[in-house]
């Protein structure tokens, strides 16, 4: 005798496991912008001061926090050492200092104090990722959230980041940022 139940959940586990495996499967490639211009150089472009202003959205879209942010950054060797600082709308500050390694021409790995393992960024033309775990105060503790950052330089002063926020493979929120060099 079929047992109707089983094969209800069963067919609900395994379309729950293919739905989040589809959740973060981004078709974009860095690859795909690599004879786009202007180039984002991240060694370059935050190589001194940069001013950056963002917003959070949850993963309904709604707005959830604000910032705006003071970045320096300074090449020597293979490293940018890129400190920010950012300044929340509801008073809370924040600062991390970067270290970015540049492996070659398009490979980088990165470290932050909060930074989960090292990240890993690639860059192509006008486009740059970086994917990490970030440890984010959350309701007085700290969790483990996955990013999937996108920078794409506009010219030669302006750059838009956009990050995906996710956690157990599914999006928690986005990130949206304006950079400005000075």
């Amino acid at each position: 005798m079929i047992n109707f139940k089983t094969i209800r959940l069963t067919v609900l586990i395994i379309s729950l496991f293919f739905t989040a495996s589809c959740i973060n499967n981004n078709s974009m490639k860095p690859t795909d912008f690599k004879n786009t211009e202007p180039t984002m150089t991240i060694e370059q472009y935050f190589n001194g001061p940069v001013k950056a202003w963002g917003l959070l959205q949850d993963r309904s879209g709604k707005v959830t926090r604000q910032f705006k942010a003071d970045m320096t950054g300074s090449f020597e060797g293979d490293t940018l050492t890129l400190k920010e600082d950012f300044y929340w709308t509801d008073g809370e500050k924040q600062n991390r200092i970067w270290k970015i390694k540049k492996i070659d021409q398009n490979y980088y790995e990165g470290t932050a104090p909060d930074v989960v393992g090292t990240a890993k960024g690639y860059q192509y033309g006008s486009a740059f990722k970086f994917e990490y775990d970030l440890m984010v105060p959350f309701k007085g503790k700290n969790i483990k959230v996955s990013f999937d950052d996108w920078i794409f330089k506009q010219d030669e002063d302006v750059a838009i980041n956009r990050a995906t926020l996710t956690k157990f493979g599914f999006k928690v929120g986005e990130l949206t940022v304006f950079f400005k060099k000075n």
